[in-house]
């Protein structure tokens, strides 16, 4: 059990008005988002079906939770671990414009995470996606919009804070841009995990971009399925990517502390690569590769930005589980009560 119990822990604020300023954040980072990128909100579905491909595999080992439908001779369906497929689609279907786009209050559960201070089975996240341009396939938008975002995180801390004096706002001014390889040539003899340790400490708030694609080790920084954000295409001085997390410096934890993922999305050229390079070309018989493939889905940018992840930052807790209801082991609940940290 990985647990971070921080010295002398109390919470700025008591169960009721934890749940008050929940709602109060939620609502007010979900209006920014949709007002500063031009979304509209549609629903989400809870589970898809398997043979869609339409359900999301993150790092490519996580494992869905699965069940047939009696009703509908037993095909078999999928909670959904995020909707970053299901969202592009969702661009197409809705006929949305250029330039605009549309969000989601999404749901998911995911099984195989190891719970600790900041992973919970359960996940909820506003997930997002834009339509833009092909020519707009690039490092500068992909930073706009980085920074777009960022300014919704400071300007709903700000608002936090005009509500309850106690939760003074902590990040920067700006948010620093820096790459997985370059980040990895600062630090070669650290885990991916201290290397973000070191740069969100020393910055405050960073963007690292290129997440995905081996660095010199062999190894990536971490994970991404090879079928939506676009960690190959070459961007400028021979670095690689065009998505990436953004990562602050919690210091009720002390340590890096990511927020959200993002990235422009991969269009046939990219698919069939990432594909090849993972040795995933049986999915190209899938419902979204094949629309994908055959012309139909515009380019886009999306992520995926965690609710309870947000509100942990502003509201300065210790643990997930102070911001939402999920399960935990009861040695993990037992050892946070002792510790004055009130899980849900």
């Amino acid at each position: 059990m990985r647990l971070i119990i921080p010295d002398n822990y109390e919470s700025k604020l008591g169960l009721k008005q934890t749940e008050t300023a929940l709602k109060l954040m939620k609502e007010h980072f979900e209006i920014s988002l949709s007002s500063e990128l031009r979304l509209r909100r549609v629903t989400a579905p809870l589970f898809v079906l398997s043979s869609t491909g339409l359900n999301d595999n993150l790092r490519g080992v996580e494992e869905p939770i699965s069940f047939n439908i009696k009703d509908m001779r037993g095909q078999e369906a999928e909670v959904v671990q995020s909707l970053a497929k299901w969202k592009r689609m969702m661009l197409r279907d809705y006929d949305i414009e250029l330039g605009n786009g549309i969000y989601t209050d999404m749901n998911a559960l995911r099984p195989d995470e190891e719970l600790d201070n900041l992973h919970s089975i359960y996940v909820d996240q506003w997930d997002w996606e834009r339509v833009i341009a092909r020519e707009d396939r690039n490092l500068d938008y992909l930073k706009k919009v980085v920074q777009q975002i960022y300014a919704i995180f400071r300007r709903t801390e700000f608002y936090l804070f005009s509500m309850y004096p106690e939760l003074r706002p902590e990040l920067p001014r700006e948010i620093t841009f820096i790459h997985s390889e370059e980040l990895y040539e600062m630090y070669p003899d650290l885990t991916p995990r201290e290397r973000e340790d070191k740069i969100a400490e020393k910055y405050g708030a960073v963007f690292i971009i290129g997440i995905g694609l081996d660095l010199p080790d062999g190894k990536p920084h971490d994970r991404r399925a090879p079928d939506y954000d676009d960690w190959t295409t070459e961007t400028e001085k021979g670095i690689k990517g065009l998505n990436g997390d953004i990562i602050v410096w919690n210091k009720v934890l002390e340590c890096a502390f990511e927020l959200t993922s993002m990235g422009i999305r991969v269009d046939k050229d990219e698919l069939l690569q990432q594909l090849e390079m993972t040795g995933d070309n049986d999915r190209l018989e899938l419902l979204f590769h094949r629309r994908l493939v055959d012309g139909e889905l515009p380019s886009a940018i999306g992520g995926g930005i965690g609710q309870s992840r947000t509100a942990m930052l502003y509201l300065k807790k210790a643990h997930i589980g102070e911001v939402q209801s999920a399960i935990w082991p009861g040695e993990m609940v037992d050892h946070c009560r002792k510790c004055g940290i009130r899980l849900i």
